[in-house]
């Protein structure tokens, strides 16, 4: 179901609004540190998007937002669900090249469908599996869905949806959002009633 998705420019532009809802939330609660005013300090990033999100590759703006006053002048990086932290593939293409390599067993026919390297792919097999169900978004995810399997995720989670399939992988982005910055305390209160 999963395999057969490509996501182009009219996802990524409904991402890009998301991130730009969760952005104006964080710059209107203002800076964590003093309570000054946070103003708009982007920073361009080069995202990857593999054969399955080539189009995330245009957009490569990652919102942020540095504090006003003087003395302070803290960046604040809202969450994100464009970007899924420090990576360099877009959360999307992370998500869909995760699904195929769970699907296709032969690493070779993984990267033909996917154009990420097996090697990354098991690397983030091993963060689902791994460092990721320790997180309190998988806790979030559990006790909304009991029946997911640990072994087969991002898969089951996204298969425990009944939306459509790329509406599926935006509302599991929102979710993840949270986990991709570390300098916006309380990060799901942002993402939540977006997507």
């Amino acid at each position: 179901m999963f395999e057969d998705i490509e996501l182009g420019g009219e996802f990524f532009r409904s991402l890009t609004a998301i991130d730009m809802a969760i952005t104006a939330g964080v710059a209107a609660a203002g800076c964590r540190f003093c309570g000054g005013r946070l103003h708009r300090g982007d920073y361009q990033r080069k995202p990857r998007g593999g054969l399955v999100a080539a189009a995330a590759e245009a957009f490569r703006r990652r919102f942020s937002l540095c504090c006003g006053r003087e003395g302070c002048r803290k960046r604040s990086t809202p969450p994100s669900v464009r970007f899924l932290g420090r990576r360099v593939y877009v959360g999307a293409a992370v998500l869909l090249a995760s699904v195929i390599a769970l699907a296709f067993a032969a690493a070779g026919a993984a990267r033909r469908l996917s154009g990420v390297p097996a090697r990354t792919t098991r690397r983030w097999l091993r963060w689902w599996r791994g460092p990721f169900v320790t997180t309190p978004v998988f806790v979030d995810l559990t006790a909304r869905v009991l029946a997911l399997d640990r072994t087969r995720l991002p898969t089951s989670i996204l298969e425990a949806m009944t939306e459509a399939p790329a509406l599926r992988i935006e509302k599991l982005l929102v979710r993840l959002a949270p986990l991709t910055t570390t300098s916006v305390v309380g990060g799901s209160s942002f993402s939540r009633g977006s997507g």
